[in-house]
């Protein structure tokens, strides 16, 4: 490795060539601040800041296109607003341009960072919640068994009938699901809101807790031990380009291991690019106290 009087060295020595070229005057070159290595920090830092790069995913999906010279530019624009999908990101023959290209890569890297990743242990301590699992052992299994996310283990149905009390009116669940992501974004501002409605509402809550690796049939088995008169699940969705940190919110009356699909009631897309948390908690709120009153959800709710 080449030391640091060498390359001062070799550097005064073409300084010096160029300077018998006439192309600069040694002297000054030599004891100039550059070369002293005296900038000041402040120049350094605006030098750094010049050279980073933008970051793409700081790119509105909405707002961003790539068409040169569209023949349509306000029509473009009114395009892309209504929709996050790819529009008009243009390419380079029959592929993507860098830019979008590298962007696109961004977003499926976020996408399997949500589904690979566990929920901060912060948050569900921050919210005061016990954790109870499935008979999921890892991650792994998790994904390639979507079965064993439907049940809860044996130790995970004795937590639960130890630290809640049964027979509530309605029952809290946050699920991590297919997206962690969504849960460490969302749940903070979304409970805070839904729990406030239900107590409005005059129900009674059943103590909220935390299923790891879980889907969203574990609802029936959670009714299976704690019978409930209505079950919440916060789950995280499957990611996609668009968003990783989309949550939904699934509610069933008194589900049981015959409830079937048509027996769940759905709010998706909640996140800050859809449906805020917080609104959604209150909208969730006032389905769940429908779904009370009524003794029904789903299919048998709606036709009521």
């Amino acid at each position: 490795m080449i030391s640091e009087q060498e390359l001062r060295k070799l550097v005064e020595n073409v300084i010096e060539e160029l300077g018998a070229q006439g192309k600069l005057d040694p002297e000054k070159v030599l004891n100039s601040s550059e070369l002293n290595c005296s900038l000041s920090s402040t120049e350094i830092e605006k030098e750094e800041e010049e050279a980073i790069l933008q970051d793409l995913c700081d790119k509105k999906l909405e707002e961003w296109a790539e068409i040169p010279e569209p023949f349509n530019p306000e029509g473009l624009k009114s395009i892309k607003k209504t929709t996050p999908a790819r529009l008009g990101i243009w390419r380079a023959g029959s592929r993507y341009k860098i830019e979008p290209w590298l962007r696109f890569r961004a977003d499926y890297a976020a996408a399997k960072d949500a589904v690979m990743k566990e929920v901060d242990p912060g948050i569900i301590e921050e919210l005061g919640y016990f954790t109870a699992q499935t008979v999921v052992k890892d991650k792994d299994e998790y994904i390639t068994r979507p079965d064993l996310g439907r049940k809860l283990s044996v130790e995970g149905k004795e937590k639960i009938l130890k630290e809640c009390t049964p027979g509530a009116d309605v029952q809290l669940v946050v699920v991590d699901g297919l997206s962690s992501t969504a849960i460490e974004a969302n749940v903070l501002d979304f409970i805070p809101a839904f729990v406030g409605a239900i107590k409005n509402y005059g129900l009674k809550m059943g103590t909220p807790f935390f299923v790891k690796y879980g889907r969203v049939a574990v609802m029936d088995d959670i009714g299976e031990v704690l019978k409930p008169e209505v079950v919440i699940e916060l789950v995280g969705e499957r990611p996609g380009l668009v968003t990783a940190r989309s949550m939904s919110a699934y509610m069933c009356y008194k589900p049981n291991k015959d409830t079937i699909e048509s027996d769940r009631m759905l709010v998706s897309n909640i996140h800050d690019g859809g449906l805020p948390p917080a609104e959604a908690g209150a909208h969730v709120a006032s389905i769940v106290k429908r779904i009370f009153d009524a003794k029904a959800s789903g299919v048998k709710l709606t036709n009521n």
